[in-house]
């Protein structure tokens, strides 16, 4: 019988971020706790004889992953839309190493979408990202699932 089975893993980072033309505070720069939990689905690997035995997917592999192209670029950085004025991106270039420029306006909303094409470009082809949830503070969470989309 195969059966589906859903692993979660969490990450912990800080960003900082602004939201321009936002009517409330968040237009100026500040910065988030975030949490990143993710979720891929699959079935549990029946071969015993493999190091991934019963595993839907080692939660290492999946851990390498989602450091490697999220949390390690995002962690403790800034991330501004780039249309940001051109002297305004020199001078935090200048001045700060992680300056991340995007083309979105970086809401928790937007970065799901970001990280979630990230994550599905590197995970393995026999397992499936289920869903995202970016909680930005212990009362605000967005979430992002594949059936979704």
């Amino acid at each position: 019988m195969k059966t589906k089975i859903r692993i979660t893993k969490e990450f912990r980072f800080e960003m900082a971020h602004s939201l321009p033309n936002h009517k409330g505070l968040c237009k100026n720069i500040h910065g988030h706790s975030y949490t990143l939990s993710v979720t891929i689905i699959g079935e549990p690997n029946p071969k015993q004889d493999q190091a991934d035995a019963g595993m839907v997917m080692d939660f290492g592999d999946l851990k390498t992953i989602v450091k490697g192209s999220i949390i390690n670029k995002f962690d403790h950085a800034l991330v501004i839309h780039k249309d940001v004025a051109n002297s305004l991106m020199d001078e935090l270039k200048h001045n700060f190493d992680k300056i991340i420029p995007v083309d979105y306006q970086p809401t928790s909303e937007l970065l799901l979408i970001d990280f979630a094409n990230s994550i599905i470009s590197q995970i393995p082809n026999n397992v499936k990202l289920f869903s995202l949830k970016l909680r930005e503070t212990a009362t605000s969470v967005a979430e992002w699932y594949s059936d979704d989309n």
